[in-house]
C-alpha cells in the first residue's frame, strides 16, 4: 500500500512539473494572422474582427491571415442569398 501511495504521489508531481500548451486560437476572434520567423515556426495571434484589419497588420511583414477554425460561426458568415453547404447540389 505504502508503494502505491508512493507511485502516486510521484506521478501526480511530474504532471504538475509539465507546462502546459497555450491555447493558439482565441474563439472571440473570427480572423488570425500567422506570423513567420521570429519565434521558432513563427506564431498565430488571433485579435481581429475582419480579414481588411489583419491584411493591415500582415502588410510588409511574413504574414498571412485565415479565418480563425474555433470561432463560434465559423470565421464568416455567407452574403444574403448565397446557397448554404446543405442546399449545394453534389457533383
Amino acid at each position: 500500500m505504502l508503494i502505491l501511495a508512493s507511485t502516486a504521489v510521484a506521478i501526480g508531481t511530474i504532471l504538475a512539473a509539465v507546462p502546459a500548451a497555450a491555447q493558439t486560437y482565441d474563439p472571440r476572434y473570427p480572423v488570425c494572422l500567422q506570423a513567420y520567423g521570429g519565434l521558432p515556426g513563427g506564431y498565430i495571434e488571433c485579435g481581429y474582427t475582419s480579414m481588411a484589419q489583419c491584411a493591415a497588420s500582415a502588410s510588409g511583414r511574413g504574414a498571412t491571415c485565415l479565418i480563425n477554425p474555433y470561432h463560434p460561426q465559423g470565421g464568416f458568415q455567407a452574403p444574403p442569398g448565397a446557397p448554404s453547404a446543405a442546399r449545394r447540389p453534389w457533383r
